[in-house]
């Protein structure tokens, strides 16, 4: 499943749209996700997702899918763009790279 987080834009064809954080991180847990698209708008959307997923990383259970950054916001771009690639170490370093 591919999940677009924005709870002001609409998905793109051939993406789920999620409106709420706890929303894609219900699907994240049962395993649904094999790539997530994170906006970001004043509520931090994409930030409360990716705290969930570096958690989730951290007990060296979960295996993250492929994550993009859709946001045009610059600054919120480059946050939620550091907490990807600090899941990626993570990742590589608690649970090994394939």
């Amino acid at each position: 499943m591919r999940i677009y987080v924005d709870d002001e834009r609409r998905a793109p064809t051939g993406w789920q749209q999620v409106r709420r954080p706890q929303e894609a991180i219900e699907f994240l847990k049962i395993g649904a996700v094999r790539e997530l698209s994170l906006g970001n708008d004043a509520r931090g959307t994409g930030d409360e997702v990716l705290r969930w997923i570096q958690e989730a990383v951290s007990t060296c259970d979960f295996d993250p899918p492929v994550i993009v950054v859709h946001t045009v916001n610059p600054a919120a771009r480059n946050r939620l763009t550091n907490g990807i690639r600090t899941i990626q170490l993570m990742t590589e370093c608690c649970c090994g790279a394939d």
